[in-house]
This record gives structure tokens, sequence and C-alpha cells, in this order.
């Protein structure tokens, strides 16, 4: 069944190929069976040239021992006439037969089945962008290069069969992704764990000059001359005549020559404009500033240090059934609901979907997994962004009965008409996947988000958690400091607009990024048409 799925999966890539592959742990686990596949294939081939060999070793094994015997006495062993003729046919015909054996080429099979998996593996771009996912986690969370590398990650308990360490490859690797990108602090931060593994006696086939030759340049970069000096001096060490090394080493000098005289010649009102730009330097080192101003609430909140609810705040929040007005298909089984935050409010729904549904959703949605997109504000064209790295797919209420059953769920909990909802959206976020501070509504300099669909604005939100997250993988809603983490088979729902029509700004929320495990959701957006008399407008914003 899983080599019928794999070859299924092979099928449907070479139809899709796709360089966002990593933004989907779903269709990455497909990438283990290509390789499983390949591993057997090498070792079919490891076989075949271990044989070879072997017949290899007892041919010279049986020569070796015949021509020390006949090197003894040349003459005495010939004089026998088999001896001779042995001689003849060996030469001219076994040592034929053995050179076949040795040309013999035995990776037909192993090369025939690599050249046919390689149009499926990840492209350069796929590398980069793990190797991103990585340094934006590093951020997130505030993780050492040094609990990465080992493995040693928040959630992930020591002696875990999965927990994996990072070579000096590894790291080194990372530290050459981020100088690409000019991105000289994490250039610092990587290629000095690839140092410290080094000097810690990890066999590799980087050398420690290579190191610290980016190393230097990017502790240069961002203005500290004095310890690019250090380790640029440390490097000529150990390669005197390294020309790069010798060059900068005179130029570092100058530098900070230049810089003691101009600092003796300048005045006290010089000297504090001085310290203003060494502070400016110094904000430089740190990681450069994202564009979004909540970038540092957002990352808070994902770690779990966002605002705490007051306890008057919090004592007006409960559990309970709902049957949601007597509604005929709760009456017998209400959903329990808790309060998770009251301005704005956002309620879970817990066991609202089961495991089989769960996994009937996963198994329509797999297949066409694609890099999720978002409205372009400007033109209303669904596009890729940056700040949204996950894979989706849409599934219609008409094309399964599980859909059609969750989506008459949705309305009979929500009271909300789904005719004019848009289809499920299923995403699964994998290595880093994230989607940054957004609404789910569009606004008054939007008036083209949903021009296409002809329903409205987006009335509500309802999501889904249809996995557990190890770590990592929150809902937070940035101007108001509530976190709301994944739980499987729960469901949250809110309002994005008020009674009135207007927007609800505070309902600002974002995805953080999976730091360990696979985080699975689908949602269901509703839509203002059709609520006409099921969520009556309001006499004002506030409503």
């Amino acid at each position: 069944m899983v080599r019928c799925w794999f070859l299924l999966s092979l099928l449907f890539h070479t139809l899709y190929a796709h360089v966002d592959f990593f933004t989907s742990i779903g269709q990455m686990t497909d990438l283990l069976y290509t390789e499983k596949d390949l591993v057997t294939s090498l070792k079919e081939y490891i076989k075949q040239e271990e044989n070879k060999l072997e017949q290899v070793k007892q041919w010279a094994e049986k020569v070796d021992s015949l021509t020390h015997t006949a090197t003894q006495d040349p003459e005495g062993y010939l004089g026998h006439p088999v001896n001779a003729f042995k001689l003849m046919k060996r030469l001219n015909s076994e040592w034929a037969d053995l050179e076949s054996l040795v040309l013999q080429d035995t990776t037909n099979g192993f090369i025939s089945n690599l050249t046919n998996q390689r149009q499926f593996f990840p492209t350069d771009e796929d590398q980069t962008g793990a190797a991103k996912a990585l340094l934006r986690l590093q951020d997130t969370y505030q993780l050492s290069a040094n609990a990465i590398s080992t493995g040693d990650l928040p959630g992930v308990a020591s002696g875990v069969v999965h927990k994996s360490r990072m070579t000096v490859e590894d790291c080194y690797e990372l530290g050459k992704i981020a100088y690409s990108d000019a991105d000289y602090y994490h250039t610092e931060l990587w290629m000095t764990q690839a140092l410290t593994q080094l000097d810690g006696g990890e066999e590799s086939t980087i050398d420690k000059v290579t190191v610290m030759d980016y190393l230097s340049y990017a502790i240069y970069q961002q203005g500290e001359l004095e310890k690019a000096l250090e380790i640029t001096r440390r490097m000529l060490k150990l390669d005197p005549n390294h020309q790069r090394a010798n060059g900068n080493l005179k130029y570092f000098e100058f530098q900070l020559e230049k810089q003691r005289k101009a600092e003796e010649e300048k005045n006290e009102e010089v000297k504090i404009r001085e310290k203003k730009d060494l502070d400016k330097q110094e904000a430089q080192r740190k990681r450069s500033n994202d564009p979004l101003p909540e970038r540092k609430k957002y990352e808070m909140l994902c770690r779990g240090e966002g605002l705490k609810m007051t306890p008057r705040r919090q004592s007006r929040l409960f559990c309970r059934y709902s049957d949601n007005g007597r509604n005929p298909r709760l009456l017998l089984a209400p959903v329990k609901v808790e309060d998770e935050w009251d301005r704005p409010h956002i309620v879970r729904y817990h066991n609202i979907i089961s495991d089989s549904e769960i996994m009937t959703v996963k198994e329509l949605a797999k297949p066409r997994l694609r890099r999720a997109t978002i409205s372009n504000p400007i033109t209303g064209v669904l596009e890729t962004a940056p700040y949204r790295i996950s894979k989706s797919a849409w599934l219609s209420g008409y094309e399964h009965s599980t859909i059609e059953r969750i989506n008459q769920r949705i309305e009979d909990v929500t009271g909300l008409e789904m005719d004019t909802a848009e289809e499920l959206q299923v995403a699964n976020y994998g290595v880093g996947g994230q989607y940054e501070p957004h609404f789910d509504f569009g606004r008054k300099d939007e008036p083209d988000a949903f021009k296409e669909l002809g329903t409205g604005n987006r009335i509500a939100t309802w999501l889904f958690y249809m996995s557990d997250v190890t770590a990592g993988g929150a809902t937070v809603f940035t101007d108001v400091g509530a976190a709301v983490w994944p739980k499987k088979g729960t469901a949250v729902f809110w309002y994005n607009l008020m009674a009135s029509g207007e927007g609800d700004y505070s309902t600002r929320h974002a995805a953080c990024p999976v730091l360990v495990g696979n985080k699975w959701v689908s949602n269901k957006w509703v839509h203002e048409r059709g609520q006409e008399f099921r969520r009556p407008c309001g006499l004002s914003e506030e409503e």
C-alpha cells in the first residue's frame, strides 16, 4: 500500500513540480520514501560490488600462491608440461576473463534509479529555504546556535529518538547562506558555531581557516574592527601565506590606527557624537529590524511571553455546553465551548472534529497542496508572499460527504450560512512554517479584496486544529496579546467584522513558526452575504 502511494505521489510530483517543497511536511514525507528506495538500490549495488571484489580477491590469492611457488624454481616449474599449459591458459584467457569481471558495470540499476528519482529531489532554492527557516526559528524563539546545533530545542526531551545534531558542514552551510544575503549577524553566529565545533575536535572537511575567513569579514561588516583583527591574526598563525588575510591584517590595523588618531584629535562634543555612532554600529550588529512594527510583540507571543489577561477579565471567561438555540442536530450532542479571549471574543470548540474526519481531510488535501497565497491588497489577485510560508489546498462539500458534514457542523454551531462561505482551506506548516500578522477581512483601502467572489467581506473565521504541535505553532493576536495553542480535534472561532459591518482591527493575528512538530489546520472563511437574518446589523460600530 505504501509502495503504491509512493508511486502515485511520484507521478503527481512529475506533473506538479514545485520549488517550495519544504513548506509542507505532508509532502516532505514523500522524500523519505524516495531516499529509502535509493538506499535499497545503493545497498544492492554495494552487494554486487562486494561479490565481484570477492571473486577478484579469490583469483588474486590463487595466482599469488602459484607464482610464489613457481618463481622459487621457474625452470623446474615450467619443466612440467601441465604447468606450462596452465600458464599459457591463464595469461591468454583467464586474465582476460578477470579483466571482463573487473570492468563489469554493476552501477546500471543504481544509476538508473538515481537518475529517475533526481527529478523529485529538492532544489538549491529548497535547501536555501530550509536554512532560512532555521534562522527564522532561531530569531523567533531566541535560540542559540549551539542549542540548534545540538538539537536541544524546546519541547524535545533529551534522548528523544528523532533528536539530531548538526555537523561543522551544516553550520558552515547556514553561515554561507546568511552571508550570501549580506546577513552578517547570522553569518557570525553560525561561523562561530562551526569554529567552536572544530576547536572541540570535531572532524570535518571544512578547515578552520575557511571558516575564519567568513567570520572575520562578517564581524568587520558589523563594525568590530578589533575582533575582526583578532580572528585574522589567528588565521595567519594557521596559514601565514593566506593572501586575503595578509591584506585584511594591514587594512584592519590601518583603520584601527586611524580611529585612535581621530579619537585623540576630537573634542568632548565630538566624542559624544562618536559614542552615538558606536551605539548605532552596535545596533546594526543586532538582527535587522523587520518592516512589521509589531515584530517584537509577535515573537514574544509566539514564545508564550505575551500580555497576561487580568484576573477580573479572566473571571468572565467560561466553559459550557451549547446547542446554539436548540439546534435539532445539537440537542442530543451539544458542543463543548470554552472562551479563549474576551475582546475580540475568541471561542474554542472541543472534540469538534474526529480523528477519522481529520484523516480523510488530510488524505484529500495532500495531492493538492500548493504554496499558500494571499490576496494582493491593491489588485486583489492571489499571489505567494515571503511572510506566509505553508502549503494549502481547497476542498468543497460536493466532492466528499465528510467535507459536506463538516460544513454543516460549522453552520449548526455558528448559526451562519455556509452557502456563501469559501471552500474549506487545508494548510500544512512544515519547517519554520508561519503566517505573519494579518487581517482576514478586507479593509477600506482594499475595496476589491473579495470582489471576484461576489459574497461581500469575510465576516468570521473558523479554524480547525488537526494536529498537536510539540513546540511553537500558536495562533497569536498581536493587537490584544492573545495566544491560542494548537490542540488536535478542537476549533477556534471569531468574528472579523463587528455587527455594524466595520472591520474589527483587534482581530489582527498570525500563525507562529512551527519549532518542533507538524502543524495541520483547516479553516472556513464565512462571508457577509446570506448572514443578514442570521447576524443582523448593529446600530453602531461597536456592536
